[in-house]
């Protein structure tokens, strides 16, 4: 046993030389690579969102969704298709790469038949009782190019994988109100530039929750997490998101992305 765990530091030792050289990137540099690693045009996914309760109590709910780049910004939708009692519900959002514009998102909700414009005040709002909050769910795998000033602290292993520890501290106080977030770690894979785990801390400069990224494999030549895991530190409820059926190949309408879908839905 002691054999196999020296060769394992080695291994770990000499992958973490190979990444870092002597010194780590700067917080700027991880998020660059973050942000360039390859993701595909467009994705499809069949989403299963498993909703726990502190008594244990759970609810299941399951979306489609799409996402297609363009050069100048990111177009998002999710499509709720299960249980009866959240099915049309829909959230969409347009991530423009020029940061100095505010991103756009609306969220359609069926039992009221209006369509809500997600203002910047409220994209810390938890989404649909999940963990996530709305700008969680916009960023999806990327890292925030606007709202974070980055730093990178240490090396760190994460299940196996040689990690960056990087502290995203938001640049002002209301940026940080509306985030919900007053200092936010993430350990990324530096092989292949995805966010493993992170943890975050409240406007108090509490402990708040903790997400892992889980299952991490190549889909049509792509790396796609298969798990995505949150629990609320505060209130010990948990969201656990299980994607399937990734799609890197069929192409999107552009007409998917718009209000009018919202309403009437595609599944």
């Amino acid at each position: 046993m002691r054999k196999i765990q020296s060769i394992t530091f080695i291994v770990v030792f000499f992958l973490s030389s190979i990444c870092f050289g002597q010194s780590l990137p700067t917080g700027d540099q991880v998020k660059k690579n973050v942000n360039e690693r390859n993701e595909g045009e467009h994705q499809i996914q069949d989403l299963k969102m498993t909703l726990t309760n502190n008594r244990g109590k759970t609810q299941v709910r399951s979306t489609k969704s799409y996402r297609k780049d363009y050069n100048d910004q990111r177009k998002t939708i999710l499509l709720y298709t299960s249980p009866s009692n959240v099915k049309g519900t829909a959230f969409m959002s347009y991530d423009y790469h020029n940061t100095s514009k505010d991103d756009d998102q609306w969220l359609y909700l069926p039992a009221l038949r209006k369509t809500r414009r997600i203002s910047a005040a409220n994209r810390g709002d938890y989404f649909l009782g999940t963990d996530f909050t709305y700008e969680d769910i916009k960023l999806g795998t990327k890292m925030s190019k606007a709202d974070y000033n980055y730093k990178s602290l240490k090396k760190e292993t994460i299940d196996g994988h040689v990690c960056i520890l990087v502290e995203a501290i938001p640049k002002t106080d209301k940026i940080a109100k509306e985030l919900g977030y007053s200092k936010v770690h993430q350990w990324i894979d530096a092989t292949i530039w995805m966010v493993r785990q992170s943890k975050y801390w409240d406007i108090a400069g509490n402990k708040l929750k903790t997400t892992y990224a889980k299952n991490i494999k190549k889909v049509q030549g792509i790396w796609t997490f298969q798990i995505l895991e949150a629990i609320n530190h505060k209130n010990n409820h948990k969201t656990i998101i299980t994607f399937g059926n990734s799609d890197f190949n069929t192409p999107i309408d552009d007409e998917l992305f718009s209000e009018e879908s919202l309403i009437r839905g595609v599944y």
